[in-house]
């Protein structure tokens, strides 16, 4: 990786990752540009997480682009769970909203978005794709993902494999 190029880490709301990721990547904290959300997931290609990404790509001249997961899912909390109690008739019209008007819902219901369920592998290689395959990432943007697996104090960072390059091989 050239040295002067900035790269964009789609990554958890976890602080205490950056060291790990400048040395797996090889990138200089002054050329990391984070982007954190609950969970690397990409659930729309025109959403306000892509819309970030394409703008920092532009601005910052971006090469390479990490989605950076966690193999286990600490999303959901005690406290999202009173909250998804707290709203349970709301959350039951949304789903039958999403379930039978908006066939473009992403999840089979509003507490699976919520909690972000699902594989964390899974979630990664599709966030991958989708920013690997969306009309403004131009080809030479180089797309990867990473899982973070935390074990007795220690973070190991791996590449998450993407199927299209396995079938590409």
């Amino acid at each position: 990786m050239d040295f002067g190029k900035k790269a964009i880490f789609l990554t958890n709301m976890e602080n205490g990752l950056e060291l790990n990721l400048q040395e797996v990547t090889n990138v200089k904290p002054e050329n990391m540009l984070t982007i954190q959300t609950y969970g690397p997931i990409l659930t729309h290609p025109y959403g306000e997480i892509m819309r970030s990404i394409i703008i920092a790509m532009e601005q910052y001249n971006v090469e390479d682009i990490f989605v950076v997961g966690k193999s286990e899912n600490s999303t959901a909390s005690v406290h999202l769970q009173r909250q998804l109690d707290s709203m349970k008739d709301g959350i039951q019209t949304l789903d039958y909203v999403f379930k039978n008007c908006i066939p473009k819902f992403p999840f089979d219901t509003v507490g699976e978005w919520l909690n972000g369920e699902g594989n964390a592998s899974e979630q990664i290689e599709k966030s991958v794709s989708i920013i690997r395959h969306h009309l403004f990432v131009p080809s030479y943007v180089k797309v990867r993902g990473l899982m973070v697996n935390h074990h007795e104090g220690k973070y190991a960072i791996d590449e998450v494999p993407s199927k299209e390059w396995i079938e590409s091989k």
